[in-house]
């Protein structure tokens, strides 16, 4: 695969990572709130696919 691919899989994982912190945070600071949690799950499955997309 082309380095971009390596290298975009990469971002969204730092993406993912970086967004379950901010949606932790604001879980604890704020309380609970589902759509950010949906969104959550949603964008780490994204980024799942990526990675399985990109071992093949």
């Amino acid at each position: 695969m082309p380095r971009s691919t390596d290298g975009s899989t990469k971002a969204m994982g730092v993406l993912t990572v970086g967004a379950l912190v901010v949606v932790t945070a604001y879980t604890v600071a704020l309380g609970g709130n589902g759509w950010l949690w949906f969104g959550w799950v949603v964008l780490g499955l994204i980024t799942l696919g990526m990675v399985a997309t990109r071992s093949t």
